[in-house]
């Protein structure tokens, strides 16, 4: 949707996940409040951005390497999940022509506790991504934290992850904090102010369609 990026730099710019409880059998899980300042300046046990997993697609030694810089929250990224990555991964990542590495973006809290369902069990990363942008709309609803909350637990227990699992995942501030200064890093990196944002071999590209990522991808496979 083209929405301005706010990149995380010091308590100007807040990222928060706490304010609510996530439940369960009536026992109140509270989530940390997470900011880049605290990400920036953790030590000790604390996940450093530098131990997020990279999420990948298809062979490790593609000619072409493609990184898309999303937001579960955003909803042109949404159309893009819908409309041009399925083109995309029969066509070129599937087919090794492409290595494919999706790259979460931080509009707000909500994008962050997406993300970490997603993020709980690596090998369903792809599957709940589908869910979560096939399925926005309805997540995210009118807002509200706490529906929000427990609509994406229903999603992680649709995909296979236990209470457990998701409890875990959800309450761990140092992920959460590691995976903002890890959006941090690379937003500043790339240049990324937008998204979906491409990254085609070193290149940013904004939003397009799958014509037009066709032509770019068959271009530089046929130099």
């Amino acid at each position: 949707m083209n929405r301005r990026t706010v990149l995380l730099t010091g308590a100007a710019a807040l990222v928060t996940v706490g304010g609510f409880y996530f439940t369960r059998s009536r026992a109140p899980l509270a989530l940390p409040e997470i900011g880049a300042a605290q990400a920036q300046t953790s030590t000790g046990a604390e996940q450093p951005a530098s131990d997020i997993l990279e999420m990948t697609l298809g062979a490790a030694d593609a000619p072409i390497t493609l990184v898309e810089y999303a937001s579960f929250t955003c909803p042109h990224c949404a159309n893009f999940h819908d409309t041009v990555l399925p083109g995309l991964k029969s066509e070129y990542i599937d087919t090794g022509k492409v290595k494919f590495i999706y790259r979460d973006v931080f509009f707000d809290r909500f994008g962050l506790w997406a993300s970490m369902i997603a993020r709980c069990e690596p090998t369903r990363f792809f599957g709940i991504s589908d869910m979560l942008y096939s399925q926005q709309k309805e997540w995210i609803g009118s807002g509200d934290p706490a529906m929000i909350a427990d609509n994406l637990k229903k999603m992680g227990k649709v995909a296979g992850l236990t209470d457990a699992q998701l409890d875990t995942c959800l309450t761990d501030g140092a992920k959460a904090e590691a995976l903002v200064a890890w959006y941090q890093k690379n937003a500043e990196a790339d240049g990324i102010n937008s998204t979906p944002s491409l990254v085609i071999d070193g290149k940013k590209f904004s939003n397009m369609s799958f014509a037009d990522l066709q032509a770019i991808l068959d271009k530089k496979l046929a130099q």
